[in-house]
């Protein structure tokens, strides 16, 4: 396992943007599945973005073409740029990490500590 760090929420207008960041510990980050999560109260914790080592990226359906993933390996950190904000977008977002091929509830498997995300006017 890794120790991830979250930062860059907080309270933000319809429409406009926010960048997370994740931080990871460790000297592994460059081979993890690197993916931001997200949950609002009273619903299961749904996938927002994932990033593979090699760059290739995975989207949910609702933030498509609003959401961009990135990942620096050199500096252990992956960021989630939000932009278009919904006011549906608001939930608690967490960073995750795994060693690629196994399942996101393996006890190899990495939380964040997760950050608040709220858009409204």
């Amino acid at each position: 396992q890794v120790q991830l760090v979250e930062s860059g929420g907080g309270l933000v207008q319809p429409g406009g943007s926010l960048r997370l960041s994740c931080v990871a510990s460790g000297s592994i980050f460059s081979i993890l599945l690197m993916g931001w999560y997200r949950q609002v109260p009273g619903k299961q914790r749904e996938l927002v973005a994932e990033i593979r080592s090699g760059g290739t990226t995975n989207y949910a359906d609702s933030v498509k073409g609003r959401f961009t993933i990135s990942r620096d390996n050199s500096k252990n950190t992956v960021w989630l740029q939000m932009d278009s904000l919904k006011s549906m977008d608001t939930a608690v977002y967490y960073c995750h990490a795994r060693p690629p091929g196994l399942p996101i509830e393996s006890p190899y498997a990495s939380w964040g500590q997760g950050i608040q995300v709220t858009v409204s006017s």
